[in-house]
């Protein structure tokens, strides 16, 4: 078992490790076993460093430099309607009262609880907590604060190998 500790802090996580056992085959060269407290560390490494605290504006869209596959589909989505207050004005009128002038958007994504991940037979779970504040960026680049949205998900991933590939499935189960 494994344990991942955030940078420059080593003490010990919030989570006892239980033993498990890795099943008796002799049929391959390497087997990998990963525990789920391997997962809870990793979490909480990932969760106090802030890993999970994203923003999002237009200019990091346009570079590149977000790499988080859970938000690339919505990055693609942000990148390619050109999101602004327009459109989240078209969704909530709230917004298009108070925004007449098209503005960019920025959004600040932010995990509240530590996720948490549990392991099942051919899959796993991730239940997240959070919150997303959407902001309008005025012309002299000052965020103005439209709104803000509590999140809860929970989602299944199966990952299975086809044709010599690493396939997944994501379910999004609330």
């Amino acid at each position: 078992q494994g344990i991942v500790y955030p940078a420059g802090n080593c003490s010990g996580p919030p989570y006892v490790a239980a033993p498990f056992t890795i099943p008796d085959q002799s049929d391959s060269m390497l087997y990998l076993a990963f525990s789920e407290y391997f997962f809870q560390t990793s979490s909480f490494a990932y969760y106090t460093a802030g890993a999970f605290n994203i923003t999002i504006a237009e200019e990091v869209i346009k570079s590149g430099k977000l790499f988080y596959l859970f938000f690339f589909f919505f990055l693609q989505t942000c990148s390619y309607f050109n999101i602004s207050t327009e459109i989240f004005g078209s969704i909530i009128p709230e917004v298009a009262k108070y925004s007449v002038t098209p503005y960019p958007v920025m959004l600040k994504l932010m995990a509240t609880e530590i996720p948490i991940i549990s392991l099942e037979q051919d899959s796993f779970t991730v239940e997240i907590q959070g919150s997303m504040e959407v902001f309008a960026v005025l012309p002299d680049s000052t965020p103005q604060s439209l709104f803000t949205m509590n999140i809860a998900a929970n989602t299944s991933i199966a990952l299975n190998i086809f044709d010599q590939k690493l396939m997944g499935s994501l379910c999004l189960n609330r």
